[in-house]
């Protein structure tokens, strides 16, 4: 599967604008990943329900409100844990 490959500037800032085509390939993913590998760097999509995105990656059908639960609950045992150290 090939990608486009666009030529975009950064802002005084360091901000970049990614050109509509990468965006649609986004799906409408609101948040990315950044990741330098080496002599580039890989922008990769976060789904914006990532337990409805594994829910279908993993034939789970029906099962994120469950999933969603249990990370919920193991967040607040950790984050119970780490407020007592």
């Amino acid at each position: 599967m090939g990608y486009p490959m666009s030529l975009v500037d950064l802002d005084s800032r360091g901000r970049l604008t990614l050109p509509s085509d990468l965006r649609r390939a986004m799906r409408g993913s609101k948040k990315v990943v950044l990741v330098e590998s080496g002599d580039h760097i890989k922008i990769i999509p976060i789904p914006d329900d990532p337990f409805n995105a594994l829910e279908g990656a993993l034939g789970l059908q029906g099962q994120s409100k469950e999933l969603r639960k249990l990370v919920e609950e193991e967040a607040l045992k950790e984050a119970g844990r780490r407020s007592t150290r």
